[in-house]
């Protein structure tokens, strides 16, 4: 279990280091959307080759399948019941003038809660399996949480939130999504690899919904065709990591 609270830390810390860059100064959309388009990349390339893939060959397709669905309909019903409240703005252009600066910020701490889960639920899996760490799986966690935080640190601190109840707000997203790591590692130690599998599908339903509806509209938006190139780049490093792992 230390190992995966350790990792699990290691790779929910960049929500942290990113509040942190936020409070610093306010960062230019080109550079935000720089950032969100590797993190697609890299995460498309977990996708293929650390869940969907690894699910198939521990569990079967079925049940990679069945949580492909179910991890899919659960971000997107969650993600919608947020938007009800207005709550997140992962659907909408960042200059979008509907919501305000501090309002903004907090969605973005809670779609990064909601993306955040699933992607380290199945880095605690891993380390339970005894397959160790997966690099791009960590590598593609750590840089997609980054422009998330910075957003949204930015933004609550333009709107008057003082920098010590931001720190606190993604401090206590942090922690969340490291306890997500642990309890991956417990319920892998206690579960068949049919319920491995369908966490598996399960966290590249999410992801999935999540890149297409969120991650790479937004990246497009803040820096238009640039980011196609620069997600391939996160792509590239993160299938590199992959075949090294």
């Amino acid at each position: 279990m230390a190992a995966a609270a350790g990792w699990g830390a290691l790779a929910a810390s960049s929500l942290l280091l990113g509040a942190l860059f936020g409070l610093r100064r306010r960062w230019p959309d080109r550079q935000i959307g720089a950032v969100l388009a590797f993190g697609a990349g890299a995460l498309i390339s977990a996708v293929s080759f650390e869940l969907a893939q690894e699910g198939f060959e521990i569990g079967g397709v079925g049940w990679v399948a069945i949580g492909l669905a179910l991890g899919a309909l659960a971000y997107f019903f969650a993600s919608r019941a947020l938007d009800r409240h207005g709550e997140r703005r992962g659907h909408r252009p960042p200059s979008r003038p509907g919501i305000g600066a501090g309002e903004g910020g907090a969605a973005l701490a809670l779609g990064a809660a909601l993306d955040g889960i699933p992607e380290q639920l199945v880095l605690g899996i891993g380390l339970a399996a005894g397959d160790g760490v997966s690099g791009s799986l960590l590598l593609a966690i750590f840089i997609s949480n980054l422009p998330e935080a910075i957003g949204s640190a930015s933004e609550m601190h333009e709107g008057g939130r003082d920098r010590r109840s931001i720190l606190a707000l993604w401090l206590a997203v942090a922690l969340l999504v490291m306890a997500a790591t642990i309890a991956g590692w417990a319920l892998a130690d206690a579960a068949g690899p049919a319920f491995t599998a369908a966490i598996d599908g399960f966290a590249a339903g999410a992801l999935l919904v999540m890149l297409i509806d969120s991650m790479i509209p937004e990246a497009a938006v803040r820096t238009g065709r640039i980011a196609g190139l620069v997600s391939v780049l996160g792509f590239a490093l993160a299938a590199g990591l992959s075949n090294l792992s």
